[in-house]
């Protein structure tokens, strides 16, 4: 992902240049590093650093040459690329790099990660590897150092915007600009051959206006194929002066190296229609700087068409960058806003539009990422549902032929949703527009991957919300993100952090004291509850299941109250407290019987009868079970009806009641309509047991008994 004015320069086909300075690389990966000269085998891989200036064409030598390192068989993993900055010159996270480079390498990275253990992981899925890692945009050589493969077999290929001190035994390859004939060559190429061949002084004049800089020259050749009925000399004329007057420097003067990048962009952006200018400079509103006709058409308010033709007429000008990643199936391309350029298109949206309007570009793009998420999460309902009547009304451009397609979208287009997230959020707010967003992909993400695949990346949207709703003070939308934090670190076995997480949700949801929300308090003592049981630390588990069911207690919540009895039940069973576990699981019962639920009554009585058999009560637990089956037998539940009939054949055979057993196997039979096996005795009180409904205990105590 690179700058579109540093792109590879070719001619025909072939590389154009910088021969000496990739031979010049190629070398120094065969060099003897300090530590091997020591004797000393090298403990890392090897870095090699390009540098230069923006526009001079550095990160189209380090993709040429990690391709070509690629290609020859020496790397065959592959090459592995990531940006270390995002637009506006702000460096990016290293757990969001070391993220993105494992999704390259097939690698799942857990859900909360820090910068510490992704870059950990990152390493362990090197260890085995020969692979390139591509880093363009390297700020501080701290964040380079993060990402160092402790592989020798690994080459990391660095660029910056110079030497980047504190990374040992590096000797940065500096870029400056092309030689003379390479640079007319590459005018040529917008020009044509009979421009050149008839005005050799004129590019000659031009390729010295650019300085020789692959930036300037794609620019300047794309004014070239802009304007064919112009002569070269046309083009030194306005480059020379035609740029001044535009206002590509808002932050102070200008550094002089600077000047023939800006003048040849000016040159190309005057010539522009009104239209298409206004769009490229409002494309610097793009998040992450990466646009597709969907960003550019809410941008510029305009036809999806229309938008897609001016992307096309962009990139062949030099204005933005191809992403270089493979096509996707049903998937439009998507461009990058050249780093080299987004400061100037920045200063031309500051000079030129109302703060306003930009807002409400913004604002457009921004829906239209909610709309197509919403029909991207469409696809997966039923069909004739109301989701999917809603998508057929929607105009074309905005439907998905499939899931499969809407899926293939969200994967290809998952960097550029998560950098409009994080643009719904930067101002500090979190309005409603920012939480339809934050909803949108996040059910987008759980109905095309499943709450488990898709955590990682839920995991960052709530992250977000969190850090908003810190910065705000808003208590509730706090307590809200920490939960689904816990339920995420929960879920995927960091049981200390999601403790951290949900008694910091409690803290924040007991903060609003009389306002407090009940549902949320209940909810986050539950949720403790089920951590402390999922760390088998069942007498904790029953006092945070009994501080909520208190709470549902005073709140009226029958239902509540009924399944976190059962909940207590099931994990002062495993704790072998079996008096109190039949305790609770009565008051369950009872709350069922109050509320109606004749199903769950029985079930809860089932889990009695069982405590019961535990404790060697086999006649009470006889008992019970005939209670339980008189009420199963009225709700048409034939699995639970045979459930019951195996315990009470259990209970009659340790009363001595063969015939009595006999019979009750055999009516389960023809309720499963399928031989039952003879069930053995269950074990002790702390083992798992298996309920009718054919949930453990560890499931009852995640889920509740109903």
């Amino acid at each position: 992902m690179t700058d579109v004015t540093e792109q590879t320069v070719t001619d025909g086909g072939g590389f154009l240049g910088r021969r000496r300075e990739l031979a010049t690389l190629r070398a120094d990966i065969e060099r003897a590093g300090l530590d091997t000269l020591a004797g000393r085998p090298a403990p890392r891989g090897r870095v090699l650093l390009v540098a230069g200036r923006p526009g001079s064409g550095r990160s189209a030598l380090a993709e040429r040459l990690a391709a070509e390192l690629a290609g020859s068989g020496d790397y065959p993993d592959g090459v592995c690329h990531a940006r270390l900055t995002d637009p506006g010159g702000v460096p990016v996270p290293t757990a969001r790099t070391a993220r993105e480079l494992l999704a390259r390498l097939g690698v799942p990275a857990p859900a909360g990660g820090d910068d510490a253990e992704l870059s950990d992981l990152l390493r362990e899925a090197l260890a085995d590897r020969r692979a390139v890692l591509l880093l363009d945009d390297v700020a501080t050589a701290d964040q380079l150092a993060e990402l160092v493969p402790d592989n020798r077999d690994c080459l990391v290929l660095a660029v910056a915007g110079g030497p980047l001190t504190g990374v040992p035994d590096v000797r940065p390859c500096v870029l400056g600009g092309l030689e003379r004939p390479l640079s007319v060559r590459l005018l040529a190429r917008g020009g044509g051959p009979v421009r050149g061949t008839v005005d050799p002084g004129a590019a000659d004049s031009l390729a010295e206006l650019c300085a020789d800089l692959p930036a300037a020259l794609v620019l300047a050749a794309g004014w070239l194929t802009l304007h064919p009925e112009h002569t070269i000399a046309d083009a030194v004329c306005g480059i020379a002066a035609g740029a001044d007057h535009l206002p590509l420097h808002d932050s102070g003067p200008a550094d002089p190296a600077d000047l023939p990048l800006h003048r040849a962009f000016g040159l190309v952006y005057a010539a522009l229609p009104t239209p298409a200018a206004r769009m490229l400079r409002l494309l610097t509103l793009a998040p992450g700087g990466l646009v597709d006709a969907h960003v550019a058409a809410a941008l510029a308010g305009c036809p999806t068409g229309l938008a897609e033709t001016l992307l096309t007429d962009f990139a062949a000008f030099g204005l933005l960058r191809p992403l270089a990643e493979p096509p996707v199936a049903g998937v439009g391309p998507q461009y990058r806003v050249p780093g080299c350029l987004d400061p100037l298109l920045g200063a031309l949206l500051r000079a030129q539009e109302r703060p306003g309007d930009a807002l409400l570009a913004r604002a457009r793009t921004l829906e239209r990422t909610v709309r197509l998420l919403r029909a991207c999460h469409a696809t997966t309902e039923p069909s004739g549902s109301p989701a999917r009547q809603w998508l057929s009304g929607l105009p074309r451009s905005l439907r998905f032929e499939s899931p499969g397609a809407a899926g293939r979208w969200l994967t290809a287009r998952l960097p550029a949703l998560f950098a409009a997230a994080r643009v719904a959020v930067s101002d500090g707010e979190l309005d409603t527009l920012a939480r339809r967003l934050i909803a949108a992909l996040t059910r987008a993400l759980i109905a095309h991957r499943g709450p488990d695949e898709a955590a990682p990346e839920l995991y960052q949207l709530h992250e977000l919300v969190l850090g908003v709703a810190t910065r705000l003070g808003l208590t509730r939308e706090k307590a809200a993100a920490l939960l689904n934090l816990g339920d995420l670190d929960a879920r995927t076995g960091r049981l200390p952090q999601a403790l951290t997480r949900y008694r910091a949700a409690l803290e924040e949801a007991r903060a609003e004291g009389d306002a407090a929300d009940p549902l949320a308090v209940g909810r986050t003592l539950e949720s403790i509850g089920g951590t402390y049981a999922e760390l088998s630390d069942w007498q904790r588990a029953a006092d945070w299941y009994g501080r909520a069911v208190a709470l549902a207690q005073a709140r009226d919540d029958l239902a509540g109250e009924a399944r976190l009895h059962g909940r207590i039940g099931a994990v002062l069973a495993y704790d072998g407290q079996l008096d109190e576990s039949l305790r609770a699981w009565r008051a369950a019962a009872s709350a069922h019987r109050r509320r109606g639920d004749v199903q769950a009554h029985a079930r809860s009585l089932t889990e009695a009868a069982r405590i019961q058999e535990y404790a060697g009560q086999y006649e009470e637990s006889e008992r019970t079970g005939k209670e339980a089956l008189r009420l199963a037998a009225g709700t048409g539940d034939r699995r639970l009806q045979a459930a019951l009939r195996l315990r009470l054949a259990d209970a009659a055979e340790r009363l001595g009641h063969a015939e009595r057993a006999a019979v009750h196997r055999a009516v389960a039979q023809t309720l499963l309509n399928e031989p039952v096996p003879v069930l053995e005795r269950p074990g002790p009180a702390v083992e798992s047991s298996v309920s009718p409904e054919g949930h453990t205990y560890e499931t009852q105590m995640k889920h509740g008994d109903d």
